[in-house]
């Protein structure tokens, strides 16, 4: 089986000391390819540095809802020759985070905004962080119908209600560690119903490390035990799931 961590950030600083250990490990449990993400210019410029490095890579740029306080005007055009000339596969993570409110809301709206305006200017898919703020994100996704449609809901945390609004807007669901806890019946319900061509699994490392690794650095090797519940879930084969997770995250990230 080949997996694909769809959203993890091995080029962060929690893995100076072990990065190729841990690149090995990850080749070592059929992880042959996994997708970078930025959350600031600076972190997105390594992304993308990282991922040109690496064989099965992809990248993406763009500024975090946390981020979202620094951002400045001319930020959107270099994440614009990121993707254009630079070879990013997609914008993100950018979106709305009510939990942490490390940025003010309305800075946080009008931020992600502008990145989805640049994502459908140049026809870039979208990797997106919602946590606690699906109902707005929900209605900014609904103004912007029909001009921004290729996206990715990061490490999924609603419920199948709210799956099924992101679906019916056109957009893939990525599921992380959570859904491996054993009190997210939720969430677990969730991946039930999603489509096959619109599911996506993803480690988030070094953060939400999945069952049985709970409590401890996650990292991209680990992917293969959000794939082994999904399967377990939906009632599929697990090389199925694979399969088709990888199929799903090569079209998405637009990788041959």
């Amino acid at each position: 089986m080949e997996w694909f961590d769809s959203h993890c950030h091995v080029d962060e600083e929690q893995f100076d000391e072990d990065r190729e250990e841990t690149l090995a490990r990850m080749r070592d449990s059929g992880v042959t390819r996994f997708a970078v993400i930025g959350s600031d210019m600076a972190t997105s410029r390594r992304a993308l540095a990282f991922a040109h490095a690496r064989q099965g890579a992809a990248a993406a740029v763009g500024i975090h809802p946390h981020e979202a306080k620094g951002f400045r005007e001319e930020d959107l055009e270099e994440l614009k020759e990121m993707v254009l000339t630079g070879g990013a596969n997609a914008i993100g993570e950018i979106g709305l985070d009510y939990y942490y409110d490390l940025s003010p809301r309305e800075t946080q709206i009008s931020v992600c905004r502008a990145q989805m305006e640049l994502a459908w200017e140049i026809g870039a898919p979208v990797a997106f962080h919602i946590r606690d703020a699906h109902g707005e994100m929900l209605e900014l996704m609904k103004s912007m119908k029909g001009r921004l449609t290729e996206g990715i809901i990061h490490c999924f945390s609603g419920s199948a209600e709210t799956a099924k609004e992101y679906l019916r807007l056109g957009y893939m669901i990525s599921f992380a560690g959570p859904l491996t806890f054993k009190k997210a019946p939720k969430l677990q319900e969730a991946a039930k119903l999603v489509p096959r061509d619109r599911l996506l699994i993803e480690t988030d490392s070094p953060y939400l490390a999945p069952e049985p690794k709970r409590g401890r650095r996650n990292e991209p090797a680990n992917v293969r035990y959000v794939g082994l519940k999904l399967a377990e879930l939906r009632g599929e084969d697990p090389e199925e799931v694979a399969a088709y997770t990888t199929e799903n995250a090569m079209r998405i990230y637009r990788m041959q």
